[in-house]
């Protein structure tokens, strides 16, 4: 044999091995196996091309839950300050409580930081440092002022339960790049959002786009550890459970709870490995786990710095959707209709430093520019106070931020009037932000639709525009 022949030779067996792992691979064996028509699972799972090039490949979703206030954060408010104490200037709308007091004051200061000169609270010192990264929306609208329709709003785009979240909906429209961990998972730092689980839910799109709820510490997802010490004996039970379902699916068809039932319990398998794997923090330095807090004398700075660390080595994974909630701080979310001041601090003490830890990660390990990050609550707060020392909810005119994943830094969109009160220049609504998110993960709101009760759905339904000021 001369050396062309062995190179010829050597290049059709390199070719067959890498097709020997192709299809080793559970979503395109099934689909080389059956090019024609895949099982519903194997579709959901395998990844599909966008509409357009994306900007964004995958979203890390910093949910605030319980709203934080708009005019203590990103939003300073000088005349606020001012008058505090006396009576509010402007019209009052009906409020959630109606315990409506005096013009209430930012008992914080607020300082310019990098070259934008964005101004953020000294809530917020850690994130105030990552500012150039930042893209703060001070227009936000909402059209519910109660936590769980709010709740909905935000998450599913309709204020009722039943909707697909937007996490599902990335799933739904992208497919999943991890074959090993779910495309949608929530991280549980201890507070389920009012409106509970289906928030996070799959609606009416298969339910294998659902959101996979882990826990930051311990089992991180209940029921995954290896039922079995030898792995064989673990292979021939999955074996024997998909013969099993194969015998039903061949009876009764296309059932999409049976179908999407049957991946998940094959994820479940998957995961026995992978998470284990995500969740072992011993390759990570010393100088990592203080950039994120995990040495932080406040224990929810602690949960909260594990979850951030968590979510960037699931975007290093492939996960596509990664939402947080928040850690329980001792008293109550970011809702402080009394003592803001102490409640406030205390939920910014417990997400500062790893929110900023995660940017600054995200950025040193080129993972930023392709990952899009989105801080909000589900609405904001009023200017004028609840009783002596709180605030109620505010729907009319809140701030939001994006970072990373196609989005201009150090930029601010929108403005609201002189007490914070309520949007009065290029009002966003939640649809816009949907719009926006899907369009930076290449994808067309008004095409990514899915037929049910007799019409097209989608996350924004009729309404909704991207923001293209606020993209790079």
């Amino acid at each position: 044999m001369n050396r062309r022949e062995m190179l010829i030779r050597g290049a059709n067996g390199f070719g067959g091995l890498a097709l020997l792992a192709l299809l080793a691979d559970r979503p395109f064996g099934a689909l080389a196996a059956n090019a024609s028509e895949p099982s519903l699972p194997t579709r959901d799972l395998l990844p599909r091309a966008p509409h357009f090039p994306p900007r964004a490949r995958q979203v890390i979703f910093l949910y605030m839950d319980g709203g934080p206030s708009q005019v203590d954060t990103f939003d300073p408010k000088p005349r606020l300050t001012r008058e505090h104490g006396r009576p509010f200037a402007l019209p009052m709308e009906p409020t959630q409580f109606n315990d409506n007091g005096t013009t209430f004051g930012c008992p914080w200061e607020f300082r310019r930081y990098g070259q934008s000169g964005l101004p953020v609270s000294d809530l917020f010192p850690h994130v105030g440092q990552c500012a150039d990264e930042l893209c703060v929306i001070r227009s936000m609208t909402s059209l519910f002022s109660e936590h769980t329709s709010a709740n909905y709003f935000l998450h599913t785009g309709l204020g009722l339960s039943g909707r697909p979240s937007m996490g599902a909906w990335a799933g739904y429209g992208l497919g999943s790049v991890s074959q090993d961990l779910p495309g949608f998972v929530v991280l549980n730092g201890g507070l389920i959002p009012p409106g509970g689980l289906e928030n996070f839910g799959s609606g009416f799109l298969p339910a294998t786009f659902q959101g996979s709820v882990f826990r930051p510490a311990g089992h991180a997802v209940a029921n995954v550890q290896p039922l079995e010490p030898d792995p064989a004996i673990q292979q021939r039970k999955l074996a024997l459970v998909r013969q099993l379902d194969a015998g039903v699916l061949e009876r009764l068809g296309r059932v999409d709870a049976l179908e999407s039932a049957i991946a998940n319990y094959e994820l479940a398998f998957r995961m026995q490995a992978a998470v284990p794997e995500l969740t072992d923090l011993r390759g990570e330095s010393d100088v990592t786990r203080k950039l994120y807090g995990l040495d932080a004398d406040f224990a929810p700075t602690r949960t909260y710095g594990l979850q951030c660390l968590l979510a960037r080595r699931l975007v290093e994974r492939g996960v596509r959707f990664i939402e947080l909630t928040c850690p329980s701080t001792g008293g109550d979310r970011w809702d402080q209709h009394g003592q803001l001041k102490t409640g406030h601090e205390n939920n910014a003490r417990a997400v500062d430093q790893p929110i900023a830890g995660l940017l600054r990660d995200l950025r040193s390990r080129g993972l930023l520019d392709h990952t899009l990050v989105v801080w909000a609550g589900e609405f904001g707060r009023t200017p004028f106070a609840q009783g002596a020392d709180g605030r109620d909810h505010n729907p009319f005119g809140f701030s939001v931020w994006l970072a990373g994943g196609g989005v201009r830094g150090g930029c601010l969109y929108g403005a609201t009037d002189d007490y914070g009160y309520k949007a009065i220049e290029n009002k966003v609504q939640i649809h816009d932000l949907h719009a926006t998110l899907l369009h930076l993960l290449g994808l067309d709101h008004r095409q990514l639709t899915i037929r049910f009760g007799g019409r097209d759905m989608r996350l924004t339904d009729v309404h909704g525009e991207v923001l293209h000021p606020i993209l790079a």
